[in-house]
């Protein structure tokens, strides 16, 4: 039996409610009997509900990095509150019992391990490419991206000082063409810069609202029109040769809003087997560009130091029937990790993961990863930067010397006395987290490791750092929550 805790648990739950609703079956004694098997791979249970017939839930571990619930109950939430609820007297001690698997329980088991096995056994066969249905939808690309290149042109001929809410929704609508051309990442390309000039409710900037976007809007357009040239080449050679797959070697095909799955980027040999990870942040918001709630948790990789990203979108309209992610404060052992094309902190996936508690040595290996000289780091962010359709805010793990500030702004310092200035302002969407700082003890301002985001000003034209985490001997303090 693989270790079961709170964390676990809420880990699994598909919302905080489902867990609390859980936990309160265990308060309540609702469970008239608990069990586990003689392999103690499977809890199970009855758990007395609304009904005369208690349900029968479960707990399989079989596949430790993959576990199953199952329940009788009518909830469509899985694992319901009832397997929750089991899971719950597990972690508090409740007595289990060893008995014989129930045999509508055992019959499930075994088709789950059949077809388990019956996919090992099969051989994937070659995927066969619609030639014709691919190049209509290039085709209506090609139109989609000659629509952004209007638009574009547009915006350049309009100016942004006469940009305002009113022109952003007529945008936005002309917009929604891009989506019904296979270009939601064009459409969201495009959101990104017409959602500058109105507030969160939709109403009129201020006059010194406007000029403060100015700078922003017009790196957004530059980016626009770097959309529309690479993804026109990239979108000709697709229609000359059907076979070719999606680029690998860029993020192109993503920026064109092209949804990768896992089993194209393993055949695409972008799969790391073995892998262990730790969260070093995380943060959920609203994304209005893209009409959905985006879970983001910023990972490094132990292996090779690399910093990763998750990402979990929901839909407006599908939010409920989506299982947010949430805060992680255990080591992520990862049997095969999907990565994403793209340079800076690749955006990472996987199906199943075992988890084990973070140890003094993993956050030692996070602090030896962490990058000594800001010079070397400050070199490579800019010409990371100078790629327009380039990952504008990069994380790095910075190991610094001390925090503190100069006049007025709060600086990090490496050992040669190299300083970076801090500061709130980039991703919209990110709590405020420097202001944080003046209440850490002060060990924690001084030879610890910091994970920052890189924004280049566009107005002072200098790099700043955005403070998410630190990583000190004995625990990471996370600050962006």
């Amino acid at each position: 039996m693989i270790s079961i805790d709170d964390q676990f648990i809420l880990a699994a739950a598909p919302n905080t409610d489902a867990a609390k609703n859980g936990r309160g079956l265990v308060l309540k004694n609702k469970f008239v009997a608990l069990h586990h098997s003689e392999d103690h791979t499977l809890l199970f249970g009855h758990c007395q509900g609304s009904g005369r017939t208690p349900y029968l839930c479960s707990a399989d571990f079989a596949a430790p990095d993959r576990p199953v619930y199952r329940c009788t109950c009518p909830s469509r939430q899985f694992p319901c509150k009832h397997s929750l609820g089991l899971m719950y007297a597990f972690a508090e001690g409740k007595g289990f019992t060893a008995a014989d698997v129930p045999e509508e329980l055992a019959a499930k088991r075994e088709k789950a391990a059949a077809r388990v096995e019956k996919k090992k056994a099969e051989v994937a066969p070659p995927r066969k490419v619609d030639k014709s249905a691919l190049a209509k939808k290039i085709k209506a690309q090609l139109d989609g991206i000659d629509l952004l290149e209007r638009l574009a042109q547009d915006l350049v001929r309009l100016g942004i000082g006469n940009m305002n809410a009113k022109t952003a929704r007529e945008l936005e609508e002309h917009g929604k063409q891009l989506g019904n051309a296979y270009l939601p990442g064009a459409q969201t390309a495009l959101r990104n810069y017409s959602k500058l000039f109105y507030s969160a409710d939709g109403d009129e900037l201020t006059a010194a609202g406007r000029e403060s976007v100015y700078s922003e809007a017009l790196d957004q357009v530059g980016r626009l029109h770097a959309l529309v040239g690479k993804g026109r080449v990239y979108l000709q050679r697709r229609l000359e040769d059907p076979e070719l797959a999606p680029e690998t070697g860029t993020s192109i095909a993503a920026w064109l809003g092209h949804a990768w799955q896992l089993r194209e980027l393993k055949d695409a040999g972008l799969v790391e087997e073995d892998v262990e990870l730790v969260q070093l942040t995380f943060n959920s918001y609203d994304d209005r560009a893209r009409r959905e709630f985006v879970d983001t948790g910023v990972w490094m990789h132990l292996g090779n130091g690399r910093i990763h990203v998750t990402q979990n979108y929901r839909p407006y309209h599908a939010v409920k029937y989506i299982k947010s992610d949430d805060s992680f404060f255990q080591v992520a052992r990862i049997r095969e990790l999907c990565i994403y094309p793209g340079e800076l902190n690749s955006r990472v996936r996987w199906e199943g993961m075992l988890a084990r508690p973070i140890e003094p040595k993993d956050l030692e290996t996070i602090r030896r990863h962490g990058r000594d000289d800001f010079a070397v780091i400050i070199k490579e962010v800019k010409s990371h930067l100078k790629g327009p359709l380039a990952d504008k805010y990069p994380i790095f793990a910075l190991n610094y010397r001390r925090i503190g500030t100069v006049g007025s702004r709060l600086v990090v310092e490496d050992a040669q006395g190299e300083r970076l200035v801090m500061t709130d302002a980039g991703v919209a969407e990110e709590p405020r987290s420097s202001h944080l700082l003046s209440l850490l003890p002060k060990p924690y301002l001084g030879g610890q490791t910091l994970i920052a985001r890189f924004r280049h000003d566009l107005d002072t034209r200098k790099l700043e750092v955005k403070p998410l985490s630190i990583v000190a001997k004995t625990d990471i303090v996370r600050l962006t929550l």
